[in-house]
């Protein structure tokens, strides 16, 4: 019985081992990923802006930053991790920097005001529009919200959502995603060493208290009475 249960320890205890190895494995990996975008941050050099009272600023206005963050944590429900907006590391280089950044391009895109410019008068579903130059609000919304078939709203829609910030918020989405995975992969590593120093300490204490019992001189005495008696 003894030889089962310290099998049983043993394996136990080398499965401990392998995800101790599998944990060391994906923290190196997860670590070499963290250097590898803290480097393509760095070399973006793209940062926040902070106020003397480490307040985030937009253009220059603490109630500028507050409009951006309400669009990413009202309107977009984001959960934003204060911890990762650091006044003294302005580089975005964490989830909640990205999503931040990304909202910041959005918010200035979706309350922008675009001048349109007709060479030549154009009609549209019963209204006609003069040759000349027209502001036109983006009014919150997105490129899939506007009319592309009206004169005004289809070259409105071109000048506000350009190619570049499509291309920027899309950048900015992938090093969120990419942050966010990386921690994710920091919290596997914990897992699985933690549950490899379980089966370490199951598989040894199992071992261990399967053991054969070995008398003390006292029980020997106590046991060779009788038979001397």
């Amino acid at each position: 019985m003894y030889s089962r249960f310290k099998g049983l320890g043993l394996f136990l205890i080398v499965a401990g081992l392998v995800f101790v190895g599998v944990s060391g494995y994906t923290y190196l990996k997860t670590q070499e990923g963290a250097r590898s975008l803290q480097a393509f941050s760095a070399a973006q050099d793209v940062k926040l802006s902070y106020d003397e009272q480490g307040q985030l600023t937009d253009r220059g206005t603490v109630e500028g930053a507050q409009a951006i963050m309400s669009l990413l944590t009202k309107d977009w429900g984001y959960t934003v991790n204060a911890g990762e907006l650091n006044p003294n590391d302005p580089v975005v280089n964490t989830a909640s920097e990205y999503m931040y950044q990304m909202a910041t391009i959005a918010f200035h895109t979706l309350n922008g005001t675009q001048k349109v410019t007709l060479t030549q008068p154009a009609e549209y579903n019963g209204k006609t529009y003069a040759a000349g130059t027209y502001d036109v609000p983006v009014a919150g919304r997105y490129w899939s919200q506007f009319n592309r078939l009206d004169p005004l709203d289809g070259k409105a829609r071109e000048q506000a959502w350009t190619g570049t910030a499509h291309a920027l918020i899309a950048e900015l989405g992938v090093g969120s995603v990419t942050a966010s995975a990386l921690q994710i992969g920091l919290g596997v590593a914990a897992i699985a060493f933690l549950l490899g120093l379980v089966l370490i300490v199951a598989g040894a204490g199992l071992v261990w208290a399967a053991r054969p019992a070995t008398a003390t001189a006292a029980e020997r005495v106590r046991a060779a009475a009788p038979a001397a008696a």
